[in-house]
């Protein structure tokens, strides 16, 4: 049986700047204070969709507002969501 050929293992030449690790800042847990913030934003979106379907008739400003409405309440809820990124 014929023997296979060895390959050398570099055929190219280590330089130690190609080889210089990173530094990267450990980073910790997210404080208390972060995930009572995100949380309020989507539940603040979704309490003014809430309020909007079913008080609207009720609340002058807010029907006056009329489709507004809804960017200011899926906007609240993705500020949480994007807020959701970061959080560790």
């Amino acid at each position: 049986m014929p023997k296979s050929k060895v390959r050398k293992k570099t055929d190219y030449p280590l330089t130690p700047t190609s080889r210089t690790p990173v530094r990267v800042k450990a980073a910790g847990p997210s404080p208390a204070w972060y995930i009572t913030v995100m949380l309020g934003f989507m539940l603040a979106g979704l309490v003014w969709l809430l309020v909007y379907y079913l008080g609207a008739d009720h609340i002058s400003w807010m029907s006056d507002l009329g489709a507004w409405n809804f960017l200011i309440g899926f906007g609240l809820m993705v500020i949480g969501l994007i807020m959701t990124m970061r959080w560790r």
